[in-house]
């Protein structure tokens, strides 16, 4: 029986009255100034491997308040206890990102994915499948690519040991936390090393704007992916920004106001909102 969801890691929702016939349901806050033009803008985020929603809400929150359509959802195996992870796999946390972007794709005229860690992962592999109907895409310390030694090791070990210290709450700024497993589910990192080699076959595939932030020092997820991510892409509207005080979890750390703002000023460029 699944455990039941952790307090935070609920999803998260919400649409603008520009959505659809009628309008659509509203669970986020009333739309910004300039939140009418907006509203023709969808935005998927995509949390990272461990973790849950609660890692990108003021990320989703804030998008929201500048009048975008929002889906924040938590992944299945996510969000509740580190054994439920060991029967999900790449394909399923696929699938929930996927059914969320076409439930976006229905109401908006474009849509844009953002994600950490893993859930950057997960928006290369949408705009790899979906080309044109991802309008760009937002990437914080994505992961393409294995960083650690154990990772040889998964095929026997994951049948070996069930999970291993969790990677989690990497994060420099005082007296916040991140809501993810204390425990990785080895089954389920052998599921996702699947989801890095697919994703970083097809990286050509990639050709949508695209915003990319890493930090300087980070403990779970080597910048040598961020660069190897900006060499094999196609997209020729690039931009790169380097994070000087944030540790993995940027969303949740020092710079993340600067992710939020740089955010939305990408997304209200590229769908030729204006300022």
């Amino acid at each position: 029986m699944t455990a039941p969801v952790l307090p935070g890691a609920e999803p998260f929702s919400h649409d603008t009255t520009a959505v659809g016939p009628g309008g659509g349901v509203d669970s986020g806050p009333e739309p910004a100034a300039g939140g009418a033009a907006a509203g023709t803008v969808g935005v998927l985020l995509c949390h990272g491997f461990t973790g849950s929603p609660q890692s990108l809400r003021p990320w989703a929150e804030h998008l929201a308040a500048a009048g975008f359509g929002v889906r924040l959802p938590r992944l299945p195996g996510h969000g509740t206890n580190w054994r439920d992870m060991q029967v999900t796999t790449w394909d399923d946390w696929y699938a929930e990102v996927d059914r969320a972007f076409h439930e976006l794709k229905a109401g908006y005229r474009r849509v844009f994915v953002v994600g950490l860690s893993m859930g950057g992962t997960l928006a290369l592999r949408l705009a790899e499948r979906h080309g044109a109907d991802v309008a760009g895409i937002v990437l914080v310390n994505a992961s393409v690519k294995p960083d650690k030694a154990v990772i040889r090791l998964l095929p026997v070990l994951k049948h070996l040991v069930p999970s291993v210290p969790g990677i989690g709450n990497a994060i420099n700024k005082k007296g916040v936390s991140e809501l993810a497993y204390d425990r990785v589910p080895l089954k389920a990192l052998h599921s996702f090393a699947g989801g890095w080699h697919t994703v970083q076959a097809d990286l050509p595939k990639v050709t949508q704007p695209t915003l990319l932030y890493h930090s300087v020092t980070d403990p779970v997820v080597h910048p040598s992916n961020s660069a190897l991510i900006l060499s094999r892409i196609s997209s020729t509207d690039v931009t790169e920004r380097v994070l000087e005080k944030s540790s993995h979890v940027a969303t949740l750390d020092h710079d993340a106001e600067q992710i939020h703002a740089g955010s939305v000023e990408f997304i209200r460029r590229v769908a030729g909102l204006g300022n």
